[in-house]
């Protein structure tokens, strides 16, 4: 598991959460769970690529993608 992983989780509010494992609280809150799988693919892509892991309202991941690293628009400069 990398850092830049992210779970869709069912809010127990309602609604959609974009979390890191392990972290206390949401990254991101939405009220679709499309939203929220759009903003997550686009928080790992940034974070350098990573798993998206898509759970059901049960709970139980029903899907995983893998995010390939994004545009960062502030890579990091070469050292030459």
């Amino acid at each position: 598991m990398s850092k830049n992983d992210r779970h869709v989780t069912p809010n127990p509010d309602g609604g959609w959460d974009v979390r890191a494992p392990g972290a206390s609280r949401a990254s991101s809150h939405h009220d679709t769970q499309a939203e929220a799988i759009d903003r997550g693919r686009e928080i790992v892509g940034n974070a350098g690529g990573g798993e998206l892991r898509i759970h059901g309202r049960n709970g139980q991941i029903r899907d995983s993608d893998t995010i390939p690293p994004g545009n960062d628009p502030n890579p990091p400069r070469d050292k030459r």
